[in-house]
């Protein structure tokens, strides 16, 4: 069975940073395609950034967070610096479905993790 297990969130004032973990089991990592999605409060799960083909970031994301990989670990990392409220939500490890090269949405996924909060509050 895939496994995908999130790591690393938690409460950090705005400005501060956090590091992301998702350890991958079950699967082939090192040429899977791999993606970061979150859910805020009251909004709908979107994509946050992806690691394969291409390596891509939504826009309010760029320049504070970086996407990347251990292959040996078959681990994928989320580094998040400068976080604000509006980061506030729950993180999601997906990866995705083979004939998907550059997913955006949760339908181009097919395996994903439970999640992890990450709460950004002063």
């Amino acid at each position: 069975q895939v496994q995908l297990v999130e790591s690393g969130g938690g409460l950090v004032q705005p400005g501060g940073s956090l590091r992301l973990s998702c350890v991958v089991s079950g699967r082939t990592f090192d040429k899977a395609i791999m993606a970061w999605f979150r859910r805020a409060p009251g909004k709908e799960r979107e994509f946050v950034a992806r690691s394969g083909a291409d390596t891509s970031y939504r826009g309010s994301v760029i320049d504070r967070f970086t996407i990347s990989r251990d292959n040996a670990k078959n681990t994928l990392y989320l580094q998040m610096n400068n976080l604000s409220p509006e980061d506030t939500a729950i993180y999601y490890c997906a990866a995705g479905r083979p004939e998907k090269l550059y997913p955006v949405t949760v339908l181009d996924c097919q395996d994903w993790g439970q999640g992890t909060q990450v709460t950004v509050s002063s």
